[in-house]
């Protein structure tokens, strides 16, 4: 395999393997590595179906349940190890623009970390696709160990031990979606989340950063928004971003406890994107973890 670096500060294109085949344990750990080196891996030309993607996943750990929607079982598309991450619906019909299940998938053109909102969240995420627009619909990406180095001593004192709380309740929030039934309150309620997290392998720190935050442990709320703010602002900054145009095939992959992600407008109710993902459970809760 190959590395190429495709920004100044996290993110590789790699090429010289086929996703579509079973990894070895040798080629599974040279990923493995490098996912702790770049925290973003692109993956070009692996034209891979659902079964091969979720093979390819389950080389890093076990593959978590695809739960961070409001879709119920028969509106389902996919199985429950492949998120959705698409404008269709399930009989392969562009949602409608009032469409409620539209009008919830917007939130994932804010700033996020995947599943963040459960107990043990994601570790890495894999996303390929399957079907593009013909403009917009980027993904971009920010390195949240840059943003950490960057931050002043004194934000870095500040944030190192807070707690956060995160829900797709609070990030839908954002955008004025509030309509949610008494079961969807239950199925989202606030989990705990560390503010400043370490990679075991490498000791670097980096800002836990998403839209699900709603609240700072001991800080007035809006205070606490006012500080998130901030933070996202600084973190998303042009020298911390890679921004990906996709292209028909792409597979990227990304570590969500170093990175945060976001989707760009395309024309969601005229076009079709299907983007599929396989997402890796992390071993514990980021709590449960060294800080």
């Amino acid at each position: 395999m190959q590395f190429t670096p495709v920004h100044p500060v996290f993110g590789a294109r790699v090429t010289g393997v086929d996703l579509r085949r079973a990894l070895t344990p040798a080629e599974a750990a040279e990923i493995d590595a490098a996912m702790n080196e770049y925290a973003l891996l692109v993956f070009p030309n692996q034209m891979i179906d659902d079964e091969q993607q979720k093979a390819f996943s389950r080389n890093f750990g076990t593959l978590e349940q695809a739960t961070g929607n409001i879709q119920t079982a028969a509106e389902r598309r996919l199985d429950m190890e492949m998120a959705d991450i698409s404008n269709l619906d399930q009989a392969g019909q562009v949602f409608a623009r009032d469409d409620r299940r539209r009008m919830f998938n917007l939130g994932n053109m804010l700033w996020h970390s995947d599943s963040s909102f459960k107990a043990t969240p994601a570790k890495y995420s894999a996303l390929s696709a399957r079907a593009i627009p013909s403009s917009g619909g980027d993904t971009e990406f920010a390195d949240m160990r840059a943003a950490y180095d960057a931050l002043p001593d004194s934000d870095k004192a500040l944030v190192d031990d807070m707690v956060t709380h995160h829900s797709l309740i609070y990030s839908r929030g954002l955008l004025g979606f509030g309509e949610f039934t008494d079961d969807e309150k239950l199925k989202f309620a606030p989990v705990r989340q560390r503010l400043v997290r370490r990679n075991a392998m490498t000791g670097r720190r980096t800002i836990y950063l998403s839209s699900h935050i709603g609240e700072i442990e001991g800080m007035p709320r809006p205070e606490a928004m006012a500080l998130i703010r901030d933070l996202v602002e600084h973190a998303t900054q042009r020298q911390f971003v890679y921004t990906h145009k996709w292209t028909l095939g792409d597979i990227v992959m990304w570590d969500n406890r170093q990175t945060m992600h976001r989707a760009r407008r395309y024309n969601d109710t005229g076009e079709v994107r299907d983007m599929r993902r396989t997402t890796v459970e992390d071993v514990a809760p980021s709590l449960a973890q060294a800080a």
